[in-house]
């Protein structure tokens, strides 16, 4: 059987003209899928579809996953997701995924843009230069984490080790994640897509849970972000995201 009407609309929608070999060879499991990452999924979370395709695209990248990313970047592109938000994507992921594993995206992003009539390079997006990397860095780091976990991590860290901290600020926040072309709380629910799908991060996960929160993403928007990353990296390190988030912040019961 072919994917339900709603699932295979909102499927046309997002990859027109677009035939999968897989429902030639495949159509059972199509059809599962389908049904359930572009019908099911959607009933639940506040996410728009560019926001959507944005973590979906993060995660692709954060599980090395280079065939799905560039069919899914078609469909960011046709969903309205700029040239300069797709490759600060793929910058951003640099500082989590390392540039080893994001070199083949970047690659990728760069042919589909080309194909597309785009000129390469797009306009600078960085916001620090050389001089003043630490600086900036230490800005954003400290809107995103709080100035008290900023100021512990770096008490706490040993003097052989402080190295490793002023590296996350000035070339991880300065050079990167204060980049302009994506707004900071998009970034930071880009960090926390890419932090779930990578797996093994969770103490990580928990700080970039109460980073969103300090930016002004609710527990509703990451668990709308969890929800639509479940097709696409499955239930065990959805589930653990899912602790670190409820660690993080509880769900509020009744009383």
């Amino acid at each position: 059987m072919p994917p339900n009407d709603r699932a295979r609309r909102n499927h046309d929608e997002l990859f027109p003209r677009h035939v999968s070999t897989l429902a030639r060879t495949d159509p059972e499991l199509v059809e599962v899928f389908q049904n359930f990452a572009f019908d099911e999924i959607l009933e639940h979370g506040s996410l728009d579809p560019r926001r959507r395709l944005m973590v979906q695209l993060a995660s692709m990248i954060a599980c090395g996953a280079l065939s799905e990313f560039r069919v899914m970047a078609e469909a960011a592109l046709t969903a309205g997701v700029s040239p300069v938000e797709l490759k600060e994507i793929v910058y951003q992921a640099v500082p989590y995924a390392g540039m080893a594993r994001v070199c083949d995206f970047l690659h990728s992003t760069n042919d589909l843009l080309t194909e597309r009539g785009i000129d390469l390079p797009l306009p600078s997006q960085s916001t620090s230069s050389p001089a003043d990397r630490m600086e900036r860095g230490l800005e954003v780091q400290k809107r995103v984490l709080g100035d008290d976990a900023v100021d512990r991590m770096y008490a706490s860290a040993p003097d052989d080790e402080r190295y490793i901290q002023r590296y996350m600020t000035g070339n991880g926040f300065g050079d990167h994640i204060g980049r302009s072309g994506i707004d900071l709380p998009t970034r930071e629910l880009l960090t926390f897509a890419m932090l779930v799908s990578l797996g093994g991060c969770e103490p990580q996960v928990k700080g970039h849970v109460a980073g969103n929160l300090n930016v002004g993403n609710d527990r509703a928007m990451l668990l709308s972000v969890l929800t639509q990353l479940v097709p696409f990296i499955g239930y065990p390190r959805v589930l653990n995201g899912l602790r670190a988030l409820d660690e993080a912040a509880p769900p509020q019961t009744e009383s």
